[in-house]
Order: C-alpha cells, then structure tokens, then sequence
C-alpha cells in the first residue's frame, strides 16, 4: 500500500526513537536528513520494511553546500515499485577543507547494487569516501586526475598529459 511522506516519517521516528530528523515535507520532493553514522541502518531498514519496501535506489547524488558553508551533501532517492511511494534523504558532510581529509560515510551498495556506480560518481566528483564500497575506482575520470570537478572550489588544470584542459 503506498505511503504518504509523513507516514514514512513516522515509521522512521518509530523504528529509530533515539534519533533526531530534519524533516523538510514541503516543494516537489519531501527529505529527510539524517546523520550519516545512521545511512546503513536506515538504509536497511527502508529496504526490508515490508511496510516500505524501497527496492529501487533512484539516485544517489553530490551537492556541494558552497566554501562559505563548508559542507557536502549526499542525497538518495528511493522508489517502491510495488507501493509505488518515494523518498528523500540527505545527510550532509564536512568539507573538512582545514585537514585535508576527505569526507566519509558508509556505502549502502549491499542494499542496491546501482548503488556501485551512484557512490563511485559522487566520490569521483566530490571527493566523497564511501567506506565499505566493493569497487571504489575511478569510473569517468582517469585515475591520477587531480581534484574534484563539480565542487565549487575546483580549479581546472591547465593541462593533463601534454593535453590543454582549459578551453
């Protein structure tokens, strides 16, 4: 049976009593954001709930929150085929842009395998570690390309191997 947002919410408040939700249940797709030590536990849950049965992980994507904020987002999208309901969430990360270290949360690519190459994308243009991943190579840049394009810091290379990048 499809569920509203709300209802999702509940459930999720219900199931996860110690934790605390952002909710956002306005504008064309509701979210939820939730902390990222939470994403595979949540994850599991929206997977196997047989009153939810998220079987299809629509989209996982980077948002870069800007230098000013200094925070990343992950944002998964989420489909039921059979109850035909949808769901948000973002968790947002540090850039952490002060110590050099990249932000990290957990893979959920045990629950949805198109969750392999959603991560590997987002890390690749984000700088975003997805731990646990089963492959997390390069996927569409060359593995000694310096930098994270779609952040809004990102400085393009002038050239890469002899090639001129800048246009």
């Amino acid at each position: 049976m499809k569920k509203s947002f709300e209802s999702i919410v509940t459930l999720l408040q219900q199931q996860f009593t110690d934790s605390e939700f952002q909710v956002q249940p306005k504008g064309h797709m509701p979210w939820v954001e939730i902390n990222s030590i939470q994403i595979v536990e949540i994850c599991q849950f929206l997977k196997s709930s047989p009153e939810l049965y998220f079987d299809y992980l629509t989209c996982v994507s980077g948002v870069d929150l800007g230098l000013e904020k200094d925070q990343l987002q992950v944002v998964y999208h989420f489909y039921s085929i059979p109850f035909e309901h949808n769901f948000c969430i973002k968790v947002t990360l540090s850039r952490n842009t002060e110590s050099g270290i990249l932000p990290k949360i957990n893979s959920i690519s045990q629950f949805w395998y198109g969750a392999n190459w959603h991560e590997r994308e987002t890390g690749e243009m984000f700088g975003i570690v997805f731990e646990n991943h089963p492959d997390f190579r390069r996927l569409l840049l060359p593995a000694d390309w310096e930098g994270y394009p779609l952040r809004k810091d990102y400085t393009v290379q002038e050239n890469y191997h002899e090639i001129k990048v800048q246009y």
